[in-house]
């Protein structure tokens, strides 16, 4: 993502990346180190975006934005809130009711939550993206605080009782994704990577 960003310019087409990672926890550029409860065997990655310390893993649908937001004329805001949206969406045809919270980005079922939401913008560009879980191990999110909340619980697709391949789940969330963003753009980009660990 950041070597996309740092060699686009302004006719590079834009990029949505759908993938699964193998288990990692990832550290924000302001994370604090005492929301990483017990990291144990788990590698912990600083990255580039904001927010604090979240979890990745096989089974959670990962969606990637490289997006020109300056040539598209999106703010971040904008943006974060179509992440949230379009999951919210993809969930309620599977009559799950879920939601945004204004002052914690992700997307909630009830008090826990199912997806999270983190950006960079770089040289006019986002990279990072959406996370939603599908049907993985959650226990290593009992190793963090996970968005730098104490006790905040996280849940999935398949225990709400929602039976879907994450491959599947991340093409579904990139297709939307593009819809909304991408509609008339020839030049645009979807991608998905081979699943890991699955």
């Amino acid at each position: 993502m950041q070597a996309f960003t740092d060699t686009r310019d302004a006719a590079t087409p834009d990029e949505l990346w759908a993938l699964e990672h193998p288990p990692v926890f990832t550290q924000g550029m302001n994370g604090r180190p005492e929301h990483l409860l017990a990291p144990g065997d788990i590698p912990v990655v600083p990255v580039d975006r904001g927010g604090q310390v979240t979890y990745h893993g096989p089974g959670q649908a990962v969606v990637y934005v490289l997006v020109d937001v300056r040539r598209r004329k999106l703010g971040i805001r904008t943006l974060i809130t179509l992440l949230e949206t379009v999951t919210i969406d993809l969930l309620a045809e599977h009559g799950v009711t879920a939601a945004a919270q204004p002052d914690a980005p992700g997307v909630y079922v009830d008090d826990a939550k199912i997806a999270s939401v983190g950006l960079r913008v770089r040289r006019g560009a986002s990279y990072h993206g959406v996370a939603l879980n599908v049907d993985m191990d959650l226990t290593p999110f009992q190793r963090i605080n996970p968005c730098g909340y104490q006790g905040l619980q996280v849940t999935q697709m398949r225990d709400l009782g929602i039976s879907a391949a994450p491959a599947d789940v991340g093409r579904a969330v990139m297709q939307r994704l593009h819809d909304e963003l991408l509609p008339s753009d020839p030049q645009s980009v979807p991608r998905t990577s081979d699943p890991v660990g699955r």
